[in-house]
């Protein structure tokens, strides 16, 4: 008897979302399956940071439906959706700025049981070992690029099956993107999947299973990520070549 095809971990399909009475997204489906890297490539205002947001429970979709482990999620709150096991690291990383570094990652581990707290730290500190050496400072004070591996650092604290990860590379250095890019292939292979919007497709492509191509709201391409890395209409409007 053949084994029955595997669900995908996270299936978005026909998601129309509004701001008002601007259509924002028109229609979208896609999917993401367990252990995959899936990267979500579009120009500035396509919609994908909304895209996230709604599957991560902050909009809410006037159509369509979201799953989650085979589960549908619709008007799942964001908190909960942190729960059934899937994080946002949002764009413009948003860290409690007063807060020290240890007390941000604390805060990603809301929905854990208490005696996790310290080996999810040990795992976070393992990924970023700058955050060790800085533990104790006002998270504010951290330079761009340690700002941004505190925001990664904390969504990993929930242990989440899924990492949605928003711009991770925005304002950084290319030294600084290079490591960033690194340190997401390296969670992927310790074990979350990771659904990644990007505006440097060339390393979004370079490190993806999958991708999904984003134009004014809706997904107009989509396939193995290396193959529309050499798509000419990929490289020109994308790569730059």
């Amino acid at each position: 008897m053949s084994e029955s095809p595997k669900l995908p971990l996270l299936k978005v399909n026909g998601l129309h979302v509004y701001y008002g009475a601007i259509h924002a997204i028109k229609g979208i489906s896609l999917e993401v399956n367990e252990g995959e890297i899936v990267t979500l490539i579009g120009a500035n205002g396509a919609g994908k940071s909304t895209t996230l947001n709604t599957i991560a429970g902050l909009l809410k979709p006037r159509q369509g439906t979201v799953a989650f482990g085979g589960m549908p999620v619709g008007g799942t709150g964001a908190s909960k959706m942190v729960y059934k096991g899937l994080s946002l690291c949002p764009e413009g990383r948003r860290i409690f700025q007063q807060m020290t570094v240890k007390e941000n990652l604390e805060m990603g581990s809301f929905s854990r049981p208490k005696d996790e707290l310290e080996s999810s730290m040990a795992q976070v500190y393992g990924f970023f070992p700058r955050l060790k050496e800085r533990e104790k400072q006002i998270a504010g004070t951290l330079s761009g690029g340690e700002q941004q591996m505190l925001a990664m650092g904390r969504a990993l604290m929930s242990k989440p099956r899924l990492m949605m990860l928003d711009e991770p590379s925005m304002g950084l250095a290319p030294i600084l993107v290079e490591q960033i890019f690194e340190i997401i292939r390296e969670m992927n292979r310790a074990g979350t999947t990771i659904l990644l919007v990007e505006q440097n497709a060339q390393m979004a492509l370079s490190i993806a299973n999958r991708a999904y191509v984003m134009e004014t709201g809706r997904i107009t391409m989509e396939g193995n990520a290396r193959e529309l890395m050499n798509d000419d209409n990929v490289r020109k409007a994308y790569l730059g070549s």
